[in-house]
């Protein structure tokens, strides 16, 4: 759970109060990257003191992490004092050539990689190994630069590899779990590329049957990486941008289900939108403070999408005018914004737009932070709802 200017962690924990009522066991992971805290002007600590204060206002009972998102070796240093839960994000490293003398330790290591999928030669499997083998060891590098800060056995560790341009195979993840296990690191979520767009805070485009063939044969593949590597026994599937992906939670649930599986789900930006929402639903001075947000955002778009230029597909013939949603009632923005895909005025552009324009509220200090707390009934009300409501649910309560 993502919480951009660290104001609903309280709200974020009622979702999950929610579903241990429901028989639902859900793990509270609050993360934020350091390009998020750049932009904000915030730091780990502020995070970590929200979510504390949640956790005492809610006599939160479970286990709770704070997560540094999307680290490097050069950026981690200022999450070590604050979070227990580590994205480290090597997709930068992936198609590196690695060291001729690796691969082949790699591969005369593991005899077993490549089967159960059919026939695989070594020239394809070192082209694999050659493809991801650098990630890998730069990843180990730096999970060891955290352990010796903090200890091995007080932080979990995720590897992230989805940030990069095709996904990987059933056959490439293991390859990566192999290589991952000779690195020694006590792995509990993995992040890899799916197949298919998963677009900021709109729904999964692409081939639904296909990604679920694939969903179940990473869980197959993590099931046997457990056994064989010795991972920990609740080694997860990440699923990164994974809020607001509805057509496709029906799939993960009947797979998970299936194999008695876990699943960790990356929600940050969703809360984000949820802020802005329930000012507008708000009315009066939270509604005019919206339509200056988009009003921004629209004036700044080329400098606001281009650092998630591969995870947006905005039309831009099919943004409003700042001088048309100034004109809007409380109803039509929210209308617009909210994730409703059945609501014809629903406008995923729109959505997408304001996904990305944390900044612009961001630069209004404590103008905006104000207004979150005069309106926070409003703002709790709509980030519980849509956590509980379009994503708990739908991924862990609803029949097959």
């Amino acid at each position: 759970m993502g919480d951009r200017f660290a104001r609903q962690a309280r709200a974020q924990l009622q979702t999950c109060l929610q579903a241990a009522e429901a028989g639902v066991d859900i793990v509270p992971v609050w993360n934020k990257s350091n390009r998020e805290h750049v932009t904000i002007g915030s730091d780990p600590k502020q995070c970590r003191a929200a979510v504390e204060a949640a956790v005492r206002a809610l006599h939160w009972k479970g286990p709770y992490f704070l997560d540094a998102d999307h680290i490097r070796l050069e950026t981690v240093d200022r999450f070590l004092p604050h979070c227990n839960f580590y994205t480290i994000d090597v997709a930068d490293w992936i198609g590196r050539p690695a060291p001729p003398e690796a691969v082949r330790r790699l591969l005369d290591r593991h005899p077993e990689l490549g089967q159960g999928n059919g026939p695989v030669d070594r020239a394809a499997l070192e082209q694999i190994a050659h493809k991801y083998l650098l990630a890998v060891l730069e990843a180990g590098q730096i999970y060891r630069h955290i352990a010796q800060a903090k200890g091995p056995d007080y932080f979990v560790t995720e590897v992230s590899m989805d940030e990069t341009d095709t996904p990987q195979t059933p056959m490439e993840l293991q390859v990566i779990l192999a290589a991952l296990s000779d690195e020694g690191i006590p792995l509990q979520t993995i992040a890899p590329k799916f197949t298919g767009r998963f677009n900021k805070g709109v729904d999964y485009a692409g081939d639904i049957a296909r990604f679920e063939k694939e969903f179940n044969q990473d869980l197959a593949v993590i099931a046997s990486a457990i056994r064989r590597y010795g991972f920990p026994p609740d080694l997860k599937l990440s699923i990164h941008s994974g809020s607001d992906k509805f057509s496709i939670y029906a799939p993960m649930r009947r797979a998970l289900r299936r194999n008695g599986a876990g699943l960790h789900l990356k929600t940050a930006g969703t809360t984000w939108l949820e802020e802005i929402i329930g000012l507008a639903a708000a009315g009066g001075g939270g509604l005019a403070l919206a339509k200056e947000i988009y009003a921004g955002a629209l004036a700044h778009i080329d400098e606001l999408c281009a650092p998630y230029a591969a995870v947006l597909d905005i039309d831009r013939s099919r943004l409003p005018a700042a001088a048309t949603v100034a004109g809007w009632d409380s109803g039509q923005f929210v209308a617009a914004v909210r994730h409703d895909p059945a609501n014809p005025a629903y406008n995923p552009s729109a959505r997408q737009l304001l996904h990305v324009a944390y900044k612009i509220a961001a630069q209004m200090g404590k103008r905006y932070l104000k207004a979150l707390e005069h309106y926070q009934d409003s703002v709790a009300a709509n980030v519980t709802q849509n956590l509980y409501e379009r994503h708990v649910q739908p991924l862990f309560l609803a029949e097959d």
